[in-house]
Formats: C-alpha cells, sequence, structure tokens
C-alpha cells in the first residue's frame, strides 16, 4: 500500500525542502540507522557463533569497519529498493519484501568488499550476517506496527460491538479499516462465514465464531450491537437472507458498498452503511473487459444525451473513469446538468462548453452541438419514460421518443458519429404500451441506421432502473412519509430490477460489443414481486402501513419480459448480454404519422409500425396509393386522414 508521505521529488516536498528535511528526513534516517545498528549487531552475533561463542577470537576494530561499510551498502541498496524513501507504509507486505531485497544485494556486495579489505570477520558471518539482520529488522517493524495498532485500535467500551459477516477479503479490509482508524465507531469482536476451512481462522486477532446460522448465538455471547455483511460480491439474494436472520436479533444491519461502487479501491470505515433496498433487489458482481471498454472511449469525444437525468448522469460520471478526451453532456433540463456537473466536479459553475442546453427535438440546435463538438461516441439516454402518462399522450411519446430519436441517429451519421447506443426498455420487448411501441420503434430505427453508418449503432434494452426518478422504490418511499396507504397494481405483478450504476457499467460494456444492428439485452437476474417489495418497506416504517392494491393500469404487464417471442436469448460476447436481431425500420415511414390525429388512431398506428416486419424502402413509401398508406389505414381503422398531414418532413428526414 502506498504511503501518504513525500519524498524528493513529489511536489510538495520540492516546494518546501525545509520542511521536508525537518519533519520527514528525521523519521527515514532513524529507519536506516535501525537498520544499520541491527546489521552491526547481526555481524557480531555471527561472527561470535563462528568462534562457537568466544568473545576474545573476535577482532573488534576489524568488526566495526566492516559494520560501517555494510551500512553504506545496504542504506544505498535500500533508497534503491523504497525501503528509505517513503515509498511502503512502515511495516507492510510491500516494505518487508523491500527488506528481503536490500539483504539480498548487501551481502554478496559485503562478501566482495570484506575480500578486497582482506577478510575482516569469516566469510561465513557475513552470509549468517544477512539472515540474522532480516529477522532482527522485520521483528523491530513488526514489534512497532503492533505498538501502533494498538493505540488506533478502539476500546470495546467505547465503541460499537459489532459481528462481521465474511471472513474474506472484503472482511479483512473492513476489519482494518475499524481497527485502524482513530475515528472508527465500530469495534469488531467476531467473524461469521461459512465456509468450514475458515472455522479456526483469526483476522487480527478476531474469531470466526460460527457460520450466518450461528448468527444468533454469536451476536448473544459476544453482546453484539450490529451486524456488518462485509461482502461486496454478495448477491441480492444473499443480504436478503442474512437480512431476514439478523431482523430478530434487535441489532442495526449494516453492509459495504458492492464491488461496482468500490471501482477497484479498499472499503473504508465510511462505506459501512445501513442496507438500502437496492442491496436487497438489485445488486450483482458486474465485471466489464476494461482493456475493450477503455478502447473505445479512452481518449475519444462523448456525447450523452438526457445528462442530466438518472440514468444519463450516472452515465457521465462512469463515462469519465475512462479519460474520454471529451464528455460532453446534452439535455434540455438546466438544473439536471448543475446536479451532474456538481457530482462530477465539485463545482457546478455551468461555465463548460461541454455542457449542452438542447432539445433533441429540435434538428437545427442538433446539427450545431454535433458540428461544433464532433462527437465520436454517442449515448443515447433522453427519453420520456412514464406508461401511464404515455398512453394518455401518444403524441408525446411520437415527438420526444420516435422523432427525437430519428434525428439523433440522422445527425449522428451525418457527423460520422463511430458508435452510438440507443438506450432502450423492457417494454420494447412483444410491446403492448405506448412507451413499448414507441422504444420498439426505435430499436427498429437504430437498426436502420446500423445497416447505413460506417461504425456500429445499436441499442440496449434492461428493465426497472433502482434510483432513477419516478422508480417504484422513490413512489413507495414518498408514501410511507405521507402515511401511506402504498399502492400496488396487483398481489402478482412482478417485475425486474437492477441499480443504476450495474445497468450502465453493462450498458457501457455493450457498447464496446460488436453487432449488426442488435438490441442488446442485459441480464435482470430475477424477477420480484412488487408486493413483496411494499411489504419489507411498510414493516420498516416507524407507523402501520397499508397495502393498498389498484388493478393494473392500461398498456401494463403482470409480469414484464426482456426477450420477445423471436428473439433468441443468444449470448456470443458477455455472459449477461444477450443479443438480438432487430427487423430495421426505414425512418421515411415516419412521415405517415400525424402528432394532432386522435389518440386512438395514432396508438394504433404505433402499434403497427412496433409489430410489423421490415417495412419496404424507397418510392412506395412516397406513393399515396402505396402499400405504406394501405397499412396505414388499415392500423387507423381506416379513418380518412391524410398521411401526408403528418409532422414537417423538415422536422426529422
Amino acid at each position: 500500500m502506498q504511503s501518504g508521505r513525500t519524498w524528493p521529488g513529489d511536489t510538495a516536498a520540492d516546494a518546501n525542502p525545509a520542511s521536508w528535511a525537518r519533519t520527514v528526513l528525521p523519521g527515514r534516517a532513524a529507519r536506516a540507522g535501525t537498520d544499520a545498528l541491527a546489521l552491526a549487531v547481526a555481524l557480531l552475533f555471527a561472527t561470535m557463533l563462528r568462534h562457537d561463542g568466544h568473545i576474545g577470537e573476535v577482532h573488534v576494530a576489524d568488526l566495526a569497519v566492516l559494520a560501517a561499510v555494510a551500512a553504506v551498502v545496504q542504506t544505498a541498496a535500500g533508497i534503491r529498493f523504497g525501503l528509505y524513501t517513503g515509498r511502503w507504509s512502515y511495516g507492510c507486505f510491500e516494505e518487508i519484501a523491500a527488506l528481503a531485497k536490500t539483504v539480498a544485494v548487501t551481502v554478496p556486495v559485503v562478501f566482495v568488499l570484506d575480500t578486497v579489505l582482506g577478510r575482516l570477520v569469516p566469510r561465513s558471518a557475513i552470509i549468517g550476517a544477512g539472515l540474522i539482520m532480516l529477522v532482527l529488522a522485520a521483528g523491530v517493524r513488526y514489534a512497532v506496527r503492533l505498538l501502533q495498532d494498538s493505540r488506533l485500535r478502539p476500546s470495546p467500551e467505547d465503541g460499537i460491538r459489532v459481528v462481521v459477516m465474511g471472513a474474506g477479503e472484503g472482511a479483512t479490509q473492513v476489519i482494518r479499516a475499524m481497527l485502524r482508524s482513530p475515528s472508527s465507531r465500530y469495534v469488531p469482536v467476531a467473524l461469521l462465514d461459512d465456509d468450514p476451512a475458515k472455522r479456526a481462522l483469526h483476522v487480527m486477532g478476531v474469531p470466526v465464531a460460527g457460520n450466518r446460522y450461528a448468527m444468533s448465538e454469536v451476536v448473544r455471547r459476544f453482546s453484539a450491537e450490529a451486524v456488518v455483511i462485509a461482502i461486496p460480491s454478495a448477491s441480492a439474494d444473499l443480504i436478503r437472507k442474512l437480512t431476514d436472520l439478523a431482523q430478530p436479533l434487535n441489532v442495526d444491519l449494516k453492509v459495504v458498498p458492492p464491488v461496482v461502487e468500490l471501482f477497484g479501491r479498499t472499503v473504508r470505515v465510511e462505506d459501512i452503511r445501513p442496507v438500502s433496498h437496492e442491496d436487497l433487489l438489485g445488486r450483482r458482481e458486474i465485471t466489464i473487459d476494461l482493456a475493450a471498454v477503455a478502447g473505445y472511449l479512452a481518449g475519444r469525444r462523448v456525447l450523452v444525451t438526457g445528462a442530466g437525468g438518472s440514468i444519463g448522469s450516472e452515465l457521465c460520471r462512469q463515462l469519465a473513469r475512462f479519460n474520454p478526451a471529451k464528455l460532453i453532456m446534452l439535455d434540455r433540463d438546466e438544473s439536471g446538468l448543475h446536479a451532474v456537473q456538481l457530482s462530477l466536479d465539485g463545482r457546478g459553475m455551468l461555465d463548460d462548453r461541454n455542457l449542452v442546453v438542447a432539445d433533441i427535438r429540435d434538428q437545427e440546435r442538433l446539427d450545431e452541438v454535433f458540428a461544433e463538438h464532433k462527437p465520436h461516441v454517442v449515448f443515447h439516454a433522453a427519453a420520456l419514460k412514464h406508461l401511464p402518462l404515455l398512453e394518455m399522450h401518444p403524441s408525446e411519446a411520437l415527438k420526444t421518443n420516435i422523432i427525437g430519436t430519428y434525428q439523433i441517429l440522422q445527425t449522428a451519421l451525418r457527423h460520422n458519429v463511430d458508435r452510438l447506443v440507443n438506450i432502450s426498455t423492457d417494454k420494447a420487448a412483444d410491446p403492448c404500451s405506448v412507451l413499448g411501441y414507441s422504444k420498439r420503434i426505435t430499436e427498429r430505427l437504430t437498426a436502420a441506421a446500423d445497416a447505413t453508418a460506417s461504425g456500429h449503432y445499436s441499442s440496449v434494452r434492461f428493465g426497472n432502473v433502482l434510483g432513477s426518478r419516478g422508480s417504484v422504490l422513490t413512489a413507495f418511499a414518498a408514501q410511507v412519509e405521507a402515511g401511506g396507504p402504498i399502492t400496488v397494481t396487483d398481489p402478482e405483478v412482478t417485475r425486474y430490477f437492477m441499480t443504476v450504476q450495474e445497468a450502465v457499467r453493462l450498458v457501457i460494456q455493450a457498447g464496446a460489443l460488436e453487432s449488426k444492428g442488435e438490441v442488446l439485452v442485459l441480464d435482470m437476474g430475477e424477477p420480484v414481486r412488487i408486493a413483496d417489495v411494499a411489504r419489507r418497506i411498510a414493516d420498516a416504517a416507524d407507523q402501520h402501513i397499508q397495502i393498498v392494491y389498484t388493478g393494473l393500469r392500461p398498456g401494463e404487464k403482470l409480469a414484464e419480459i426482456l426477450l420477445g417471442p423471436n428473439e433468441p436469448d443468444h449470448r456470443p460476447h458477455h455472459p449477461l448480454i444477450s443479443q438480438a436481431p432487430v427487423p430495421p425500420l426505414d425512418g421515411a415511414v415516419l412521415s405517415l404519422l400525424d402528432a394532432a390525429a386522435p389518440r386512438e388512431d395514432l396508438i394504433a398506428v404505433l402499434r403497427w409500425l412496433a409489430e410489423s416486419p421490415a417495412l419496404p424502402t424507397g418510392r412506395e413509401k412516397q406513393t399515396p396509393g402505396g402499400p405504406i398508406h394501405t397499412e396505414w389505414h388499415r392500423a387507423a381503422g381506416n379513418r380518412p386522414r391524410h398521411p401526408e398531414a403528418a409532422l414537417p418532413p423538415g422536422r426529422h428526414q
């Protein structure tokens, strides 16, 4: 682990060398001096052993000369290997490894110098001294480290006594953080792990006292006040089971963040938090091919539409980690852009040209943005997503979800965007709602664009995202805050859930896959009964909360699906991403759609466009009496509306 100190060559140290010499140098000099003394003592012991303990046969003057020479050699080697430059924290494994390398170099060099100086001590004593010195120096470091840890270790009387679930690397990090942080409120007293091989294990003095089913007895025996689930890779199913075991024990239940939130760093005390609904419903370990992802993002210009939304803002946060040349954030909601900039740089000054206020319905404005920023990669997350509202106002789904997406696709083609990822939804699989129809049409438009693009254009489909604005958990929490009741449409309704971090991580991975206009469907795990979620939230409330069933709303399904009837579950590139073919839809047919048409007519045509096979292209689309015109009238119930009374072609062609 890297030390927090500085050394010559650091900016801080170079800025104030006098301060460095006063505060840092003495400690490092003392460390080198201690090792030099250990080497001198080791030479004395080894020489005495060579002479069977007869001190009179030891030539002290010669030994002192060789000890001084050896100290110089050892210090030089130690500096070379970072032993005395603050590269490693004191007493850590890396420092002991550097110590071993230093001794391995020092012994042969001193051996040669002793020969040059006329054999000041027996040769075997030099070899023995190296081994003795290694033990002495490591022992001093271990003793100092123990002393430091004992001073930092919180008292069980002053802290919260904790039973830690898990005895793996995550638990080791948690216990180390608890015992080495002066501000820690937690004192680990026992571990639980289901692995029988760890039954006799102690981690920094904390014993494994049983498995998960011994939780009740271990909590009682150690007088624990809290249980911490220290398994960053724990699934939602495992956390639900452990929560059920802990609930009757009257203890606080805490958890460490999932791997996706840690993003490679170690667990800190500050990371320990109460179990959230996201932990209970949508938590899985998501691995991505970092090299492939970095290959299409690092050093490139990336544009995100809908950047102020829950999906778009998380996309921006995760994309920024891959060092794009520019991250262009587009949204018509200036408050959303302000929030995402705050989350990225902590300033929120709104003074960056990469923050773009624009509406995807405005073709002229889109051309201006693409001409200025020249993006290589586009993530299209801007959309209307609330199913009941779009059932009432299908024309808005047409204008934003369909026409807006088509304009993004056409603008991307004109400006030679290399990769485009269209964010879709599970409502597009065998759709039966306006939201589903509109998103299925965008999948088909994306497939058509991919057929003419020089790069890769694809759609990514997934289900409900926990933590997004308007999610069911947000609604339930608001209902509990208001005193209830919690409203659920049907006792048997089920939905897929995934945390926003997991969904975005897979979206970014999907963008790296080679596909031919396919829809990339994220594995959402097992569906969850909404009634069970409501019951958990009601039980956790401070007051009695009633659950009321209201019945399915128009366009809602009892159970969502991720793949349609003719979409195979084919996963050629990633175990959590299916790739299904999409029949393309030429955007020219959008000229048949009239946003001012009666609601029933418009919904019927949207359904037809979503469900029809690949439609013909060319002049047939422009012929009033051609097949498209005929099918349009059939879908709309033969109402006498003229297809050329649609949105002006200039808006979307």
